[in-house]
């Protein structure tokens, strides 16, 4: 995809917002509270639960119900980020596709920087990296290092020089995605993503962004079986495709 070679040229995006949803009733309202005033022009909000247990369903049925405008959808078994990430993009109808997790982790207020490499025709992806000066809750050190290694493992296959591969920040032009066949259903997503557009030759760029983690008690859900999958996953998506 060549630098001019823009699809909206002359009119304005449409930003598709993807928001896998799992066991966030204390925070999925504010969630998409936050997303409906982040600061871009046109934009569509898709939310997926993921068979959630704990009275998610029951809000996200209200907010649909109240608010037209949103997509909602609605597994009825847990299957996973990647399933849900991978059923809101069949749905998305926007140039541009964002992942965003719904657990406030990250802030819509940064999309400006993060959509703008797409936006002036010089990216095809663009992750937001917790890792290059942005503002940052200070939590767990074998997290950082359990990310810093997955993606410095990912690089070494990729050839790319991402500093944070595992972002629940990430965007993308729809043309970019729309040839790739993903089956990731589970947090390999991430990895699967990465490495299929690296493979496409998609030009990535990264731009720092605040991270306000959370502690498990708040809700968080990685564990470090996730951290020995992330390496099994980075091993067959790009050696076994």
């Amino acid at each position: 995809m060549a630098e001019e070679d823009i699809p909206w040229k002359g009119r304005e995006p449409l930003v598709s917002v993807a928001i896998p949803v799992y066991n966030e009733r204390d925070r999925i309202e504010e969630a998409v509270r936050r997303v409906q005033a982040a600061p871009v022009g046109q934009k569509e909000i898709i939310l997926v639960d993921d068979g959630s247990t704990d009275g998610t369903r029951e809000i996200l049925d209200r907010l649909a119900s109240e608010q037209p405008a949103l997509r909602v959808e609605f597994f009825e078994k847990n299957r996973g980020k990647g399933a849900a990430v991978r059923r809101a993009f069949e749905l998305a109808a926007g140039d541009v596709v964002v992942i965003h997790d719904a657990d406030l982790e990250y802030d819509p207020a940064d999309w400006p920087a993060l959509l703008g490499p797409i936006l002036t025709g010089r990216a095809d992806v663009v992750y937001g990296s917790r890792f290059t000066g942005g503002e940052h809750r200070v939590l767990f050190f074998w997290h950082r290092m359990g990310n810093a290694f997955i993606t410095f493992l990912s690089n070494a296959f990729t050839n790319l020089n991402l500093t944070d591969m595992e972002t629940g920040q990430k965007a993308f032009r729809a043309d970019a995605l729309a040839p790739l066949r993903l089956v990731s259903e589970r947090f390999g997503i991430e990895v699967e993503l990465t490495a299929r557009l690296a493979r496409a030759h998609a030009r990535f760029y990264e731009v720092p962004i605040r991270y306000h983690g959370r502690s498990y008690e708040a809700g968080k859900k990685i564990t470090w079986s996730d951290g020995l999958a992330a390496v099994w996953w980075v091993l067959r998506y790009n050696i076994f495709g």
